[in-house]
């Protein structure tokens, strides 16, 4: 995102957190827009008279280790309100005198900090109790607090767990409020952004679709665009932003992989090329990537593999085509936040997503990722503003490598047609009992276990079927959904009697983290 020029907004600087895109996120939730910008980009020309208020991230750095980061200290003595967020805090404290030192207690998971000095900052945080359940992770602590400077609360491990200047209007806190675990996080971020940088609604929805239609026209102009669809949420999206954006210039191109799910292709096709008449190319690709695949177990390289396959299905297509110039994806900030980091910061990669680190180095094809700031509700509520049915928009996610990744080990045709049985009959059955709505994603995935099983009478020595099922908000935080008991007995019936292949089914109860979402 480019920032914007004629908008009030928060502006975020940030080091480098996975936690950074949700604060936007919390902020465009309260109707106000904010901007993202790397520690390494700031610049005090950047600060202008529309940026109200000053967010310093979360990250992975240390406050100590001086030489891992670059920071313009004198953007934040602009006399705009900063509120600093973990590490964020520790800067904030470490810039204005303060002292910061390695933990000899690590706090990672819930906290409770307790209340210690009535804040703006807190104000209705509290509710009445003397302390509330917080997300916590670090392992480095503010030691000594600058001049001028109070607590406002504090944990059994962090005394300077909540501080403030109120003369300059610094805050700042240890832990993350931006995370859905911490109890009223979302107020913390309200009072800062409405009470003390006393900044007005002004963004919404409709905001967002016509910021994006026009970033989609300046970026493509009058060239044509290849939209990587897969009838899933995020790529429907795009496509029908890019419908609106630039019409006939858009080209469409359903791969069948192999992978999909039962019955998705000819979903697919009828939905985009009947119903949204949008040009569609259905390309029969199974062979090609089953091929590619064979003896690959590593989920690093399925990925990959996977990406490399899909692009040159594109640029194959788009030489057909001819003056195609771009492919649009429906790439989102999880995707990003999980395979690198979208500012130039230090944030962790935990897995290459096929359409991120999985994409090949050499393209000829540049990429249009219009959705690539937002989270999956986020574009939910962006597609019914662009009028597709609740049907496509209430779809649970599906990655792009498809059964690939939930097939842990090799890859084979009984297997993938073992896996797409299991996993339509673990759908069918949600949506038959009202739960599809209720869950934010569920599958079913085919495990590289063999069991043994009895069945009227006889051994048998089948593949374990494991379900998953998770609520979440944003994806980046999860927990599984708790069925009845009845539920999962009568599913894991369902496919041990309906599947020839499977003998046991289990079901997962690892919320994210410690685990990812997908198994690979």
């Amino acid at each position: 995102m480019s920032l914007d020029q004629s908008l009030d907004k928060i502006l975020i600087i940030d080091f480098g957190s996975q936690f950074t895109q949700l604060i936007a996120r919390r902020i465009r939730e309260l109707g106000v827009f904010s901007e993202i910008i790397s520690h390494k980009k700031i610049k005090k020309n950047n600060i202008d008279k529309t940026i109200k208020g000053i967010i310093l991230s979360g990250g992975p750095l240390n406050v100590y280790e001086i030489k891992k980061y670059s920071f313009d200290s004198k953007i934040i003595q602009e006399g705009i309100p900063v509120l600093g967020i973990c590490f964020g805090h520790q800067i904030l404290s470490k810039i204005n005198g303060g002292r910061v030192k390695q933990s000899k207690h690590r706090e990672f998971g819930l906290a409770n900090i307790s209340k210690k000095k009535n804040s703006v900052l807190t104000k209705k945080f509290f509710k009445g109790k003397n302390s509330v359940k917080v997300w916590m992770s670090h392992a480095d602590q503010v030691s000594k607090l600058p001049k001028n400077f109070r607590v406002i609360a504090s944990s059994q491990n962090s005394k300077f767990a909540m501080v403030e200047n109120q003369y300059k209007k610094f805050y700042g806190v240890q832990f993350h409020p931006e995370v859905t675990h911490t109890e009223n996080g979302k107020i913390i971020i309200s009072n800062f952004i409405f009470l003390i940088c006393k900044v007005k609604k002004n963004w919404s929805v409709k905001n967002q679709k016509i910021k994006l239609i026009k970033e989609i026209r300046d970026q493509v102009g009058n060239k044509k665009v290849i939209c990587a669809l897969s009838g899933g949420v995020d790529s429907s999206v795009v496509a029908q932003l890019l419908n609106k954006a630039i019409g006939k210039k858009l080209y469409c191109i359903f791969v069948n992989t192999g992978l999909l799910r039962k019955n998705e292709e000819k979903q697919v096709v009828e939905t985009f090329r009947r119903k949204l008449k949008i040009n569609l190319i259905y390309v029969n690709a199974e062979n090609e990537f089953l091929n590619k695949l064979k003896n690959i177990s590593d989920p690093e390289k399925k990925r990959k593999i996977i990406g490399n396959l899909f692009i040159k299905i594109f640029e194959r297509y788009a030489k057909k085509i001819k003056d195609v110039k771009f492919l649009a994806q429906g790439t989102l900030y999880p995707d990003l936040i999980e395979s690198k980091s979208v500012t130039g910061s230090q944030t962790s990669k935990i897995k290459s997503h096929h359409n991120v680190g999985g994409l090949p180095k050499k393209m000829k094809l540049k990429l249009v990722e219009p959705l690539k700031f937002l989270f999956k509700d986020e574009v939910r509520r962006l597609g019914l503003e662009l009028s597709l049915s609740k049907e496509i928009i209430s779809r649970h996610p599906f990655p792009g490598p498809g059964l690939a990744i939930r097939m842990p080990g090799f890859i084979t045709k009984n297997k993938i047609n073992i896996l797409r049985e299991a996993d339509f009959y673990f759908i069918k059955a949600l949506k038959d009992h009202g739960l599809y709505d209720k869950i934010w994603q569920a599958y079913a995935a085919l495990l590289p276990v063999k069991t043994v099983g009895v069945m009227g009478d006889n051994r048998t020595y089948e593949y374990l079927c494991l379900l998953r099922a998770i609520t979440s908000e944003d994806g980046m935080t999860a927990d599984f959904y708790d069925f009845k008991k009845t539920f999962i007995q009568m599913i894991s019936n369902k496919i041990v009697n309906s599947i020839r292949g499977i003998n046991r089914v289990v079901y997962d109860v690892t919320s994210k983290p410690p685990s990812t979402i997908e198994l690979e």
